[in-house]
């Protein structure tokens, strides 16, 4: 088990391969940095911050730099997912929170994931199923998945994953999954195959971005005999709450794809 997430689970202090969330919150940025001796940490608001200066400390303590002062703050799975260093698009945790939950993902689960990407999702999945869980992601590319490995890696998450590389409508060695995701422009190339690795019961989670791919994966999926077939996309509307003059902020995260579930039957 890595340092990091020996770090996030025993106690609050912050030891050398700890990974950090460095927040200044007057300015609103924030850095994602690995503690380790030696290195140093530019930040905007003045010279480089000596990282090995907050081995020793607890998250939440401030630090003083030039020109402001930021936070070491222990970083939770959302800034994890945000700052996933990414070659591709990520899921985001608005989408990755209510597919857990229409999946039933929980600790000890088994999670067939197909289409890796940058790992963001694989993360999180990698989280809720725990170490008495395990997740299996496949892509069909060899070198993103290089770049999901060293997100998963920083996470401290590796002993969950399993990545795996295969071409579309190639069998899956593994079976008896408790739910799958596919994250793949032709998901419905994958009904047969992803049906035959799950358990009776079982959910399937689909992530498109347009109308059209999502009727097509439906409409395979019932084909296949999956039921409770149906389709949802979340809009997150943030608000800027102070005193006197709360209001929605001028921007917000609309869409960003459609989420598709079906369920299936022995």
């Amino acid at each position: 088990m890595s340092e990091a997430l020996i770090s996030r689970g025993l106690d609050n202090i912050i030891r050398e391969g700890s990974v950090v969330l460095f927040s200044f919150e007057k300015d609103e940025v924030t850095y994602l940095v690995e503690v380790v001796k030696g290195r140093q940490l530019p930040v905007h608001c003045g010279k480089p911050v000596h990282l090995e200066e907050w081995i020793g400390k607890e998250y939440g303590s401030k630090v003083i730099c030039d020109h402001g002062e930021g936070h070491c703050l222990r970083p939770t799975m959302e800034d994890l997912m945000m700052k996933a260093s990414r070659e591709s698009g990520i899921i985001y945790p608005k989408d990755a929170a209510y597919l857990m939950m229409k999946l039933g993902i929980r600790p000890g689960s088994r999670v067939l994931e197909v289409g890796t990407g940058s790992g963001s999702l694989t993360m999180a999945l990698a989280q809720a199923v725990g170490s008495e869980g395990h997740v299996v992601t496949y892509d069909r590319r060899l070198d993103l998945p290089k770049n999901a490995v060293k997100n998963i890696k920083r996470a401290g998450l590796e002993n969950v994953v399993t990545f795996c590389q295969r071409e579309a409508g190639q069998p899956f060695a593994e079976r008896e999954f408790d739910a799958a995701i596919l994250d793949i422009p032709t998901p419905w190339e994958e009904a047969e195959t992803v049906h035959k690795a799950l358990k009776g019961s079982a959910r399937l989670a689909s992530l498109n971005p347009t109308f059209n791919q999502i009727e097509n994966a439906a409409e395979a999926f019932r084909r296949q005999g999956f039921i409770r077939v149906e389709a949802v996309e979340l809009l997150e509307r943030p608000i800027l709450a102070r005193a006197g003059k709360t209001r929605p902020v001028q921007r917000m995260v609309s869409h960003t794809e459609f989420l598709l579930f079906a369920t299936k039957i022995l």
